[in-house]
């Protein structure tokens, strides 16, 4: 059995072994997935334009919503493992969730907002198998690849600074030049934001003694003290202001999921529902949003685990991009948004997976997460999310790969890098570079050096950036 996995997965052949992918997989697990219980709470309140909450319901459904994020993670990332053999995890999309809730669903209904993900999801599966996904990697400058894995290092350093409650946004209605401060009002405060940040410090002592298992092992003894702050401090309902996840013990362990979200969906309602044209524009920005974060998420990974080729793409990115455009589809069809690539899936590469194992592992996790929702609902945020710290500081050591001196590719790098954790988006990063980069050779005369496909590429980025307008003056 031992050596059939081996021989399949290539564990041996790429350097690790059956205990790292099996670690590094749960490792990913974990980093995930606070998303069984931030899905349901984005998709889960939001009514749409009849009245009533996903799931078909009057009163929100969270434990159904919480089951089918659960059960399409894991199907869709197993198969990623199965077919790819990359270390890369799928689930529902943040940022792509909120945008079909309050984007599409409030103009709708939640079957024509999910019919709009799977069309999506249909569209991109057809430029895949038509060759013209891949074609795009091949057309993007290597450091531009670089700049994008750099990016999405200092982003995922964002996302668990954030989560955490070390960063926090402060409301636009503070009118102040300062978009984020240091916890609340400028200082660290309460018992989650001390425990990532005792979380981090011990994480980066087991890093830099090579404990094995270093992420593993600080995240399950940062769960444990989580729910000894909770017990001895605690009181009331999230007192302690748990970002997401209270460590208490919940009511029941085990549960028979609800798959009521399953198969609720219109693939050509909301072009009756909210005409031809707006439904046209919101799949395309689906579309984009869904498409370049996965091209960057996989650049980023593949570049982290030292599998990419001299051209910065990874092995079988055919195979993982179908996976993942099936995954839009899955996602839409499950009722739970469009599932995507995951860059926290850096964090079980951190902890040394390298072949698909790793997510045939976090896919089975998945999967019994559909069981046991109320117990990984426990987790914190703030034990999970100091991995994404340690995670954003090792992609970023790829900072050196791109020539500085070089102005022609150092501004679009810049923008790149900047413009992920800047606007809390990938997509809006590459699409700077993107621009900024054909721009740049139009104007010092070396027009010729950009690819055809890049032009197309910037142009519907120049849409996507000014798809506002553009639908404003168009109706």
């Amino acid at each position: 059995m031992t050596s059939a996995l081996d021989t399949y997965f290539k564990i041996s052949e790429r350097g690790s072994s059956i205990g790292r992918e099996i670690r590094g997989g749960a490792v990913t697990f974990l980093t995930m997935s606070y998303i069984l219980v931030l899905n349901p709470i984005i998709l889960g309140y939001i009514q749409d334009s009849e009245g009533n909450y996903l799931g078909g319901g009057s009163e929100p459904n969270l434990p159904a919503i919480a089951a089918g994020t659960a059960l399409v993670a894991g199907v869709l990332t197993m198969l990623m493992g199965a077919v790819s053999n990359f270390p890369l995890a799928l689930a529902a999309g943040l940022g792509l969730n909120a945008f079909v809730g309050v984007a599409i669903a409030t103009q709708s209904t939640w079957a024509d907002a999910m019919g709009l993900v799977v069309l999506e999801g249909i569209i991109i599966l057809l430029l895949v198998l038509t060759g013209f996904r891949r074609a795009v990697f091949h057309a993007v400058p290597a450091e531009l690849k670089v700049a994008i894995s750099v990016g999405i290092g200092l982003f995922i350093a964002l996302i668990g600074f954030v989560d955490a409650g070390f960063v926090t946004r402060i409301p636009d209605a503070a009118q102040t030049s300062v978009p984020v401060q240091l916890g609340n009002g400028g200082t660290l405060s309460g018992w989650p934001v001390l425990l990532f940040g005792l979380g981090v410090l011990l994480l980066i002592a087991l890093w830099v003694r090579k404990v094995r298992g270093a992420i593993l092992i600080a995240i399950v003894v940062l769960t444990a003290a989580a729910f000894v702050m909770e017990a001895v401090f605690g009181g009331g309902e999230n007192d302690l202001g748990w970002a997401v996840g209270i460590p208490a013990v919940p009511d029941k362990f085990f549960g028979v999921p609800d798959l009521s979200t399953f198969g609720e969906f219109s693939l050509f309602g909301a072009f009756s529902s909210i005409g031809v044209l707006a439904a046209a524009l919101l799949v395309f920005s689906l579309l984009l949003a869904d498409f370049f974060d996965t091209m960057g998420t996989m650049t980023a990974i593949g570049a982290e685990a030292g599998l990419n080729d001299a051209e910065g793409i990874p092995p079988h990115s055919q195979r993982i991009l179908i996976v993942d455009s099936v995954a839009a589809i899955a996602g839409g069809a499950g009722g739970v948004s469009s599932n995507t690539s995951y860059v926290e899936s850096a964090s079980g590469v951190g902890e040394g997976a390298r072949t698909g194992m790793a997510s045939v592992v976090t896919g089975l996790l998945f999967l019994l997460a559909t069981f046991f929702t109320p117990v990984v609902q426990a987790i914190p945020a703030e034990a999970a999310v100091p991995a994404l710290v340690l995670v954003g500081f090792l992609m970023m050591q790829q900072v050196t790969g791109i020539e500085w001196n070089d102005v022609e590719i150092a501004i679009p790098a810049f923008l790149t890098v900047v413009l992920m954790p800047f606007t809390y988006s990938i997509s809006v990063g590459i699409g700077a570079g993107f621009l900024s980069y054909v721009l740049i050779k139009v104007v010092v005369g070396k027009a010729r050096q950009v690819r055809p496909l890049l032009w197309i590429i910037a142009a519907l980025f120049g849409i996507y950036f000014g798809i506002e307008p553009i639908t404003a003056w168009l109706t």
